[in-house]
């Protein structure tokens, strides 16, 4: 990190990612281009950050060409224009992103996420994530290491 001095603890990284609304991921095209997204996700807390969508279409063909990505949450932001700069905390995420097949696993992904969004929806998101489960594709992004910034 080129400003050491921007430097987030890490409670504050964690936090960050906890309650981010959404983050952007960004991995290699098919072509070796590069190709980023914004989603929705959840994260537990640990090693592992989930996201849902499609069963197919580029960003699932760019994950399964080559799995490596890094995924940004940015929060807090306020611009202060008599300063020409802006206050702001970022969490960079890096790691490798798979396809989860498993049942169990792919169930609390999807509980996870639900969870995180729509907190108060109960057995409507029970039945929702039934009723979509066949037709939804998650992705796990295990984490190999974060790091963290921010100014103000």
């Amino acid at each position: 990190m080129r400003r050491g001095d921007r430097m987030l603890e890490e409670t504050l990284a964690r936090e960050l990612l906890l309650d981010g609304e959404y983050g952007f991921l960004a991995m290699v095209n098919t072509d070796g281009g590069g190709y980023g997204v914004p989603l929705s996700y959840a994260w537990d807390g640990g090693n592992r950050i989930w996201f849902h969508g499609a069963p197919e279409g580029h960003k699932l063909e760019n994950v399964l060409a080559d799995d490596r990505v890094t995924f940004t949450v940015v929060g807090g932001t306020q611009v202060l224009p008599d300063k020409f700069s802006t206050l702001y905390r970022s969490v960079m995420v890096f790691g490798r992103v798979r396809v989860v097949e498993e049942e169990p696993e792919k169930r609390e992904a999807l509980e996870r996420i639900a969870g995180k969004y729509s907190p108060d929806a109960g057995k409507l998101a029970v039945n929702y994530i039934r009723g979509s489960f066949a037709r939804t594709s998650v992705l796990c992004l295990e984490i190999a290491h974060l790091t963290a910034k921010g100014r103000g």
